[in-house]
């Protein structure tokens, strides 16, 4: 990671859906040059297997991944803190940016609908490594959300 690495963080309630796939994706598509995290403001005890299987459909392993805490200190690391549904939970500190990204909870969805969201996040985070002026090392070759989109 360099040192000029903008360091993002994706926050959501559970921390086992939306910021896990937007974190994950973050450090793909930019090719590891953003410094990425996420955590939960009520993190749940594992990522939802219907976001796990259809991360791994895309070619990104989340089997290992773990919910994690919001932290003070890892919202005062930040230059970008993302939110997705988590309300007030986010502590706020003057000099980040913060962006509300309204994407819906894949808790309790059907796999396809999964995909919907994962995709939409994709393209989310497409716009923000660009807005971030991160020239990625890696394109979506390693992501291959069309192979999916067939089924």
């Amino acid at each position: 990671m360099s040192v000029d690495a903008p360091v993002v963080l994706f926050v959501c309630v559970h921390n086992a859906g939306r910021s896990q796939m937007a974190a994950a994706l973050t450090a793909l598509l930019s090719g590891g040059r953003v410094d990425v995290r996420s955590a939960g403001s009520t993190p749940a005890e594992k990522v939802h297997p219907a976001v796990v299987e259809v991360m791994a459909e895309a070619g990104v392993d989340l089997s290992h991944a773990t919910p994690k805490p919001l932290q003070d200190a890892v919202v005062q690391a930040a230059d970008v803190v993302i939110t997705m549904g988590c309300g007030d939970a986010c502590p706020v500190y003057p000099g980040k940016r913060y962006l509300e990204w309204d994407v819906a909870d894949p808790a309790g969805k059907f796999v396809d609908d999964v995909r919907a969201i994962r995709d939409e996040i994709a393209d989310r985070v497409r716009g923000l490594i660009e807005e971030l002026g991160v020239t990625a090392t890696n394109d979506d070759e390693d992501l291959d959300l069309d192979a999916v989109d067939d089924r």
